[in-house]
This record gives structure tokens, C-alpha cells and sequence, in this order.
């Protein structure tokens, strides 16, 4: 920790900003009993300094990303906690739950993703993880489902794809340099194996009937394309990038001419024509969303708690209607800049830096899906938002990707565990000096 003034000050930073929230729940929250939202409010305020004061123990060069996470956590724990009652119980606190894990999945990520050389040395494994994920999902889920149902508790495999699929992409960068000739195309192996995975991952959305996940491996598997194609040394002909251009457009077209029926009704589907039967949750979120105006009805006044998904699919509307357009623009942003930390604290390595540009892909793509779909933009999609929908897995594997983040800011670039090393120059030599010989006089 280089500056224990700046950190104190981003600790006041996050306190204040949810007692803010906090109070708000006292003044304009619908409560039976004063005792739920004190009990919410020791809750997130334990939360917050259980945090800061375990952040201490871990030595990192930027503590930014972090005290973002916990500042977007809480923000959701007291959103969720409110929808309909304000009342921390049983949904509200197993999404407390859940904040927490996503805590302590950020530091896994943070310590799994600091040393590149490590994960490019056991880069087959990551294959092998992705291939296990998809097994399970073929056998354990149920007939073309994405769900594990393990008692009351539910799993969704396919999350956990998409953080082994960003580090695919990070860990085939150093091998863009050994191309390989194939017919008239100079190839990269590691290229060929990420673009039949992506087929693969195409396959099995298609299969499971979850298309709408299919634009965040999309945006991972493209973002992870663009940094290898710039990687030094790694040029590629023009041939090449035609090729891919084409490909692209190729599959988009057979996706949009072939997509299943369910698929083809959103596309075309008019929610107002039918604001009982499939256009029942858009219809009900834009109503929510004029409803709540940019204050918000208050905590706990709305009505689209009584609609499906409110807590998860279309979460953006619940929160416009009760806490109004300013809070559910401010958890957005939280979110936007906690992706933009890389940009302004740049990675240390060409790795990291693909690492985080697939963080970042997949975050901006979840949550466009979610909030254009909420506001009949695009179909509707079911794709939460990061942090702020409620789900065990979704919220795990959020912030395990937000510990790739970190981890991109503090690495280990060699083997001392640290910062890297100052290159040391040679010793100069100095020129040989023949004796000067004085003629005789």
C-alpha cells in the first residue's frame, strides 16, 4: 500500500455512499418494523469494513478495482433487499450470500491470474476444464438445459466457461509467432483450436436453447481475435483477414436466416400487441421505468416485484422504478469504471492486457443485452447484469473475472514474486589504450 491516506479516503468514499443509500431506505423505504432496514444497514456496513480491513493483508500495487467491487456489491445487496418490502430475509439474504463469495472469488482470481507464465505452461488444462464444463452440461443438466439442480441449490455450468475461455484467448497470444503453412494460409495452430471452441460453445448455446449468452463468447472470443492479430511479430496477410471478415458475415447471416422460432418471434414480436402474453415482462419494465422517473417511487413502493424475473432478468426496470433513473444510471457507471481501470492504469504485459480486454467484452455485452432488452431496444435476451441480478453462479464467476482485473494491475512478471526486474546493462569495456610511444629528440 503506497499511499495510506488514499486509502482511508476511498474507505469514507464507499461508507458514505451507502449510508446514503441507507438513509434513504430509512426516509422513503416501505418497512413494517424500523428493525429491517437497521438490520440491512449493520449488514452492509459490516460488509464494508470485514473488506477493507481484510484488503490489508494482501499487497497489491492498485486497490482501485477493489474498493469499486465492494462499492457495486453493496449497492445490489441493498437494492435487492428492498424490491417490493424492505426486509433483509431469506432471498435478500442469500444474495448477501452471494456478495460475499463473489468477494472471495475475486481473490482466487487475483492469485490464479497474477503469473502468466504459469498459466501459458498449463494452458492444456484450461482446455480440459472448458471440455469438463461441457460434459456436465450434456449430462447433468437435464434435457437441453444450462442447470445443475443440486437440492435447493442451482448451477449454471456454462458461467463458468466464460472465464476459462478469456484465459484461452490470453494464453494463445505468445504462440501467434509459430505459424504453420496449410494449403496457401499461414496458420497458428492455437488460432484453429480457439475457433473450433467457439464453434463448439456456438453449438451447445444453440443446443441448450440459450441463445442469449451466445454475444458474450462473441464478444470474448472477437476481443481476444483483434489483440492476437496485433500481437508483435505476429503479422498476417491480407488473405487472412478477408478470410475472417467473410466468415463472420457468413455465420451472422446463417444465424439470423436459421434461428429458432422462439428466436425469430422476439425479433419480430410487438409487446403492445400482446402486453398479456409474451410482451408481458418489456410492456410491464418501460411502464416501471416511466413510473419511477428519475427519483424512483422509493424502496420497497414498486409494483414490478410482482412480475417475473423482476430480480434478475429485467433488474435495470425493477431498480429504475423503485430508486428511479439517477441510482440505476449510478450502479451502471460504478460498473463502467471499474472496467476502465485498465485503461487508466495500463497492464504490465501483452497477456494481461488480452486478459482484461476479454473482462471488459463480456461485462459490456451483459450488461447492453440486459438494459436494451428491459427497455424493448433489442428482443429480450434473460442475460443479467454483473453484481446487480441475483444468482449464485452468474455472481461467483462476476467476481472471479473481476479478480483477472486486478490481477492484470498487481502481476508477477518473473520468478521473484514482485514487481519486474530493472534490467541491469553490461559492464562496459573500455577500449584497449596502446601506449603512447615519444619519438626521440
Amino acid at each position: 500500500m503506497y499511499n495510506p491516506l488514499s486509502y482511508v479516503l476511498s474507505c469514507l468514499f464507499v461508507l458514505i455512499a451507502h449510508a446514503a443509500m441507507l438513509a434513504n431506505v430509512f426516509i422513503n423505504g416501505n418497512y413494517e418494523s424500523v428493525t429491517d432496514p437497521a438490520i440491512l444497514a449493520g449488514a452492509v456496513l459490516l460488509l464494508d469494513v470485514a473488506y477493507f480491513t481484510a484488503l490489508l493483508f494482501f499487497k497489491q500495487t492498485s486497490y482501485t478495482i477493489d474498493f469499486l467491487l465492494v462499492l457495486v456489491l453493496n449497492m445490489s445487496v441493498i437494492f435487492q433487499s428492498s424490491f417490493g418490502q424492505v426486509k433483509f430475509d431469506g432471498d435478500a439474504i442469500k444474495h448477501y450470500i452471494t456478495a460475499i463469495t463473489a468477494l472471495i472469488a475475486c481473490r482466487i482470481g487475483f492469485f490464479a491470474c497474477r503469473n502468466y507464465k504459469s498459466l501459458q505452461n498449463k494452458r492444456k488444462f484450461i482446455y480440459i476444464a472448458i471440455g469438463v464444463c461441457i460434459v456436465l452440461i450434456l449430462t447433468l443438466t437435464g434435457s437441453r438445459s444450462m442447470w445443475i439442480q443440486i437440492g435447493p441449490i442451482s448451477l449454471q455450468p456454462s458461467e463458468f466457461i466464460k472465464p476459462l475461455f478469456i484465459l484461452a484467448c490470453a494464453t494463445s497470444v505468445a504462440e501467434q509467432q509459430k505459424k504453420h503453412k496449410v494449403l496457401l494460409f499461414n496458420v497458428v495452430y492455437e488460432n484453429i483450436a480457439l475457433f473450433g471452441l467457439m464453434a463448439v460453445i456456438c453449438l451447445l448455446q444453440w443446443w441448450c436453447a440459450d441463445l442469449g449468452s451466445l454475444p458474450t463468447f462473441m464478444a470474448i472470443y472477437i476481443s481476444g481475435f483483434l489483440l492476437r492479430i496485433c500481437y508483435p511479430k505476429a503479422k498476417l496477410s491480407k488473405k487472412t483477414y478477408i478470410t475472417a471478415a467473410v466468415s463472420l458475415l457468413v455465420v451472422a447471416v446463417i444465424a439470423f436466416k436459421f434461428a429458432p422460432a422462439y428466436v425469430q418471434e422476439r425479433l419480430h414480436a410487438d409487446i403492445w400487441s400482446d402486453t398479456n402474453g409474451s410482451g408481458y415482462q418489456q410492456s410491464q419494465a418501460l411502464i416501471a421505468i416511466a413510473d419511477g422517473g428519475w427519483t424512483g417511487k422509493g424502496p420497497g413502493n414498486g409494483f414490478l416485484c410482482n412480475v417475473a424475473a423482476h430480480e434478475n432478468d429485467i433488474v435495470f426496470a425493477t431498480v429504475c422504478e423503485e430508486w428511479g433513473l439517477l441510482y440505476a444510471l449510478m450502479m451502471i457507471f460504478v460498473i463502467l469504471i471499474m472496467l476502465a481501470v485498465p485503461l487508466i492504469n495500463p497492464p504490465r504485459s501483452y497477456y494481461h492486457a488480452t486478459m482484461s480486454a476479454g473482462v471488459c467484452a463480456a461485462f459490456t455485452v451483459q450488461m447492453a443485452l440486459n438494459i436494451f432488452g428491459s427497455c424493448n431496444m433489442i428482443p429480450f435476451t434473460g442475460v443479467t447484469i454483473p453484481f446487480i441480478s441475483a444468482g449464485g453462479s452468474s455472481m461467483m464467476v462476476s467476481g472471479f473475472m473481476i479478480g483477472m482485473l486486478a490481477a492484470a494491475q498487481s502481476p508477477i512478471l518473473d520468478n521473484t514474486g514482485g514487481q519486474p526486474r530493472t534490467a541491469q546493462r553490461p559492464p562496459v569495456k573500455q577500449p584497449n589504450k596502446r601506449p603512447v610511444r615519444r619519438k626521440a629528440v
